[in-house]
């Protein structure tokens, strides 16, 4: 199905080892891939309820983050909005998922809500403090690429890779452990 507009939502907190893999996702797909005009890419972080404004005015949101299903680390899983409401009762153990759950039922109140897609992977360490990923779920994170770019392609969102050498995983999380001024020079970047 086409969409005029997609959100693509990369979630979690970046200082809990593999919890900020969703941030980790969305930066490895703006650096290595072309730009899309139906598809903004957000760096949701733990930005939580102040992202529900992408629930309302996109017409579908793809969320990813890690997630506490069952299964060995890498495991990836994806729900629509339904399923996700619909396993409401189950216990949700990550507050992104918490927060994520609310978002909808909020939303599906006002009926302006988009379509929504979480596609989720189990960590191995989410409660350490270290700003990086653990050998692990980092292995698993071009699986978890590949899985979004399908999501991607089934709003025919088709991305193209750049022809620059590849930005990998890990000088991406580097780069978020290690922060210089002259990454933030150009703000220009940061503002709409």
């Amino acid at each position: 199905m086409a969409y005029e507009k997609v959100a693509l939502i990369g979630i979690g907190n970046i200082m809990f080892h593999d919890e900020g893999l969703g941030a980790y996702l969305v930066k490895y797909i703006e650096e290595n891939f072309e730009e899309h005009p139906k598809l903004t890419i957000v760096e949701g972080g733990t930005l939580g309820f102040t992202l529900m404004t992408y629930y309302q005015e996109y017409d579908k949101i793809i969320v990813v983050g890690t997630g506490s299903k069952e299964g060995p680390v890498g495991t990836i899983g994806s729900e629509n909005a339904e399923q996700v409401m619909a396993n409401e009762s189950s216990i949700r153990k990550t507050a992104n998922e918490v927060e994520i759950t609310m978002m909808i039922e909020i939303c599906s109140f006002h009926e302006e809500m988009g379509e929504v897609q979480l596609i989720t992977m189990v960590p191995h360490d989410i409660i350490d403090v270290k700003n990086a990923m653990t050998p692990e779920a980092l292995e698993y994170m071009p699986r978890l690429v590949n899985e979004t770019l399908i999501e991607l392609a089934s709003s025919d969102i088709i991305l193209t890779r750049k022809k620059s050498d590849e930005v990998s995983f890990k000088s991406i999380i580097e780069a978020y452990a290690n922060p210089k001024i002259s990454d933030f020079t150009d703000m220009s970047k940061y503002v709409s």
